[in-house]
């Protein structure tokens, strides 16, 4: 029986995937149908590959070869310019947001941190992880797995899921940006801490079940479990460099504004993280035009007053320099601002998005179908130029 142009395609990806992992940076985070392992092939055969594969592709299968192309392209060297690469690989452009909407969205966090009785300043992050309740790390795997079985019915009556998954929590050590990640293949389900970057706490153990397990292991399980009872025509592999993941990114920081809007503490916690990341999106627009990186990290202090030289710098590399976050990272931005939105729409449409958000990997194109009415992914459109951080130290 002659393969299908998704399986000719899986194939070649499994194949650059295996390159990658054997340096250290896989290309599939999840695999929604895992196949025999696949022998290692270089960067430019595959990319030879691809290309030939996308003469012929259309659909689906068209809009996530682009994002391969685009994304392996800038691993060989190609450096497009930011709204191209983005809308090749997550879907949407650069366009960002107004100033305006950044000071409504600070002045939001703010409240919200207020509500709490914490002011503005360089002590708020410190002071709302006490509002959170500090935990020892040793006790994180058990409090996430906890709150994943409080939280797990009321995530699948909203999304309509029955599948199955299996759930491990690993620790790591690893110089990197994130504080957990999660992959897996079909119903297994791997979440790990990287023990460095970890500060938990106990709202923290409700928000990251929510995210990483409810969020990326449920929602990619039951991918998975239509793509073993159904021929689906997308491809079965999902990467960060692809379309899907500001659906994927959105919705798993969104998440508590759906179910637990009545915790002020985590809802804190959402809208300090929906400002952040619109600060992190406009130095994301402003370092790709040119703009000198103190210029960025001086604007990122300004605007966050508890980040450290450190974690700003690691910001600036990735958006910046690193292939994958320079793409990746767009989608946290772009992805929680929608599902934001989202969580103040009419019920049917929520109703709608989540149960088709727990089927297929959907791009910002589908979530606009939707919800035609919902806010423009990406942004509607803002200066790129640095202004004035959109609120100041102890108001």
């Amino acid at each position: 029986m002659s393969s299908s142009p998704r399986d000719e395609i899986e194939a070649v990806l499994r194949s650059w995937d295996a390159y990658e992992a054997e340096r250290g940076s896989p290309i599939i985070d999840f695999d929604c149908y895992p196949g025999d392992s696949a022998e290692a092939v270089d960067r430019l055969s595959v990319y030879r590959a691809l290309r030939q594969l996308r003469e012929r592709a259309d659909g689906v299968l068209a809009i996530r070869l682009d994002a391969d192309l685009a994304y392996l392209g800038a691993l060989l060297g190609e450096r497009p310019e930011l709204d191209d690469y983005l809308r090749a690989t997550q879907g949407c452009g650069a366009a960002g947001w107004p100033e305006e909407y950044l000071a409504e969205r600070a002045r939001v966090a703010r409240d919200a941190l207020g509500e709490l009785g914490i002011r503005w300043g360089a002590e708020a992050n410190a002071e709302l992880r006490r509002a959170e309740g500090l935990m020892d790390v040793a006790e994180a795997p058990e409090a996430i797995r906890e709150a994943t079985r409080e939280l797990e019915p009321v995530i699948r009556e909203m999304t309509g899921s029955a599948a199955p998954y299996t759930l491990t929590v690993e620790t790591a050590e690893v110089e990197a940006y994130w504080a957990y990640w999660l992959d897996g293949a079909a119903q297994n389900v791997r979440l790990r801490l990287n023990l460095p970057n970890v500060e938990f706490t106990q709202t923290g153990a409700r928000q990251f079940a929510l995210h990483e397990v409810l969020g990326h292991g449920l929602q990619s399980a039951s991918m998975a479990d239509r793509a073993a009872r159904e021929d689906v025509p997308w491809v079965r592999l999902l990467s960060i460099h692809a379309q899907h993941q500001v659906m994927l990114e959105g919705l798993a920081q969104a998440w508590p504004l759906f179910v637990l809007p009545d915790d002020k503490v985590l809802i804190a916690r959402v809208r300090l993280g929906h400002y952040t990341q619109l600060v992190l999106a406009q130095v994301h627009r402003s370092l790709n035009a040119g703009t000198s990186a103190i210029e960025c990290a001086d604007y990122l202090r300004a605007c966050v007053p508890w980040w450290t030289d450190r974690a700003i710098a690691g910001y600036l590399k990735d958006r910046g320099t690193d292939p994958a976050h320079r793409s990746y990272m767009w989608s946290y931005p772009a992805g929680i601002d929608w599902f934001a939105a989202l969580a103040e729409a009419p019920p049917e449409v929520v109703r709608e998005v989540l149960h088709a958000a727990y089927r297929d990997p959907l791009t910002p194109a589908d979530l606009a179908a939707l919800w035609p009415g919902g806010p423009p992914v990406g942004g509607p459109g803002g200066p790129v130029r640095l202004g004035k951080a959109p609120i100041s130290i102890n108001s």
